[in-house]
C-alpha cells in the first residue's frame, strides 16, 4: 500500500509539472463544473499500450494475443483511479469498456473490476483503422456507436466509456492516451455534440483544483 501511495504521488507530481506547460483554460474549468452536475458521456482512451501486438488470430480472452498496457499506462490508470475514487464526478455504473485487454485493464484499474461491463461493439472501433475494411461495414460501426453516444445517462450522472482512439476526422477523432472526450448526448435519433477534450495532464490539474474548491466549501 505504501509503495502504491508513493507511485501515485510521483505520477500526480509529474503530471502537475507537465500541466504547468499545458495549463487548463477557463473554458476547461467551466466544463468540469458542468460535468459535476451530470448529463455527459466521458469517453476515455485506454492508457499507454506498448507491450505485444494484436495478432491476426486475436482472442479477447487471451491477452497474449494483443497489444497490452505498459507499466506507464498502468501508472496513468492508477492516477485516474485516485481521482475518480474521490467521487468528485458523478458516474453511472457500470462503466463500459472495449473487450480488448488494454481497454478493459485500464477501466478495471480506474473503476474496479466489479464496476466494469464489456461492450463488444466498442471492439469494432479498431476495424475503422483498416483501409481494406468494407466502407458499408464501417458506416454500420459508426451508426452503432452513434446510438451509444446520443443516449443520455441517468439524471445527475455521467456515462463513462473506455475504448480506443479514432482516425483523425472520424467520429471522435484522434485521442491521446487517457485523453477524455466529453460528449453531450441529444437523445435517441438526435445525435450528439463533442463539447470538449481534456488531456491526461489537464484532467489531473483540473480535478486537483476541483478537489481544492470542495475542501474550501
Amino acid at each position: 500500500m505504501a509503495k502504491l501511495f508513493i507511485y501515485v504521488f510521483v505520477i500526480l507530481f509529474a503530471a502537475t509539472e507537465v500541466a504547468a506547460h499545458e495549463a487548463p483554460t477557463g473554458e476547461d474549468s467551466s466544463l468540469l463544473r458542468a460535468i459535476e452536475k451530470g448529463g455527459y458521456i466521458l469517453y476515455l482512451r485506454h492508457g499507454e499500450a506498448t507491450v505485444g501486438e494484436d495478432q491476426t488470430e486475436l482472442n479477447f480472452n487471451d491477452c497474449r494475443t494483443q497489444r497490452n498496457l505498459s507499466e506507464h499506462g498502468r501508472d496513468q490508470a492508477r492516477a485516474f483511479g485516485v481521482i475518480y475514487g474521490k467521487q468528485l464526478i458523478p458516474i453511472r455504473y457500470p462503466v463500459m469498456s472495449s473487450p480488448y485487454c488494454r481497454a478493459r485493464e485500464t477501466a478495471e484499474i480506474i473503476f474496479g473490476k466489479q464496476n466494469v461491463v464489456v461492450a463488444p461493439v466498442l471492439a469494432s472501433i479498431e476495424k475503422l483503422r483498416i483501409e481494406s475494411y468494407p466502407a458499408e461495414k464501417k458506416q454500420q460501426i459508426l451508426s452503432d456507436l452513434s446510438k451509444i453516444f446520443e443516449t443520455p445517462p441517468a439524471h445527475g450522472t455521467n456515462t463513462v466509456i473506455v475504448a480506443h482512439t479514432f482516425l483523425p476526422h472520424v467520429a471522435l477523432g484522434d485521442i491521446p492516451n487517457l485523453g477524455t472526450v466529453i460528449i453531450k448526448p441529444k437523445g435517441t435519433g438526435r445525435g450528439y455534440e463533442i463539447v470538449g477534450r481534456i488531456s491526461f495532464d489537464q484532467f489531473i490539474q483540473l480535478t486537483q483544483d476541483l478537489n481544492t474548491s470542495h475542501i474550501r466549501r
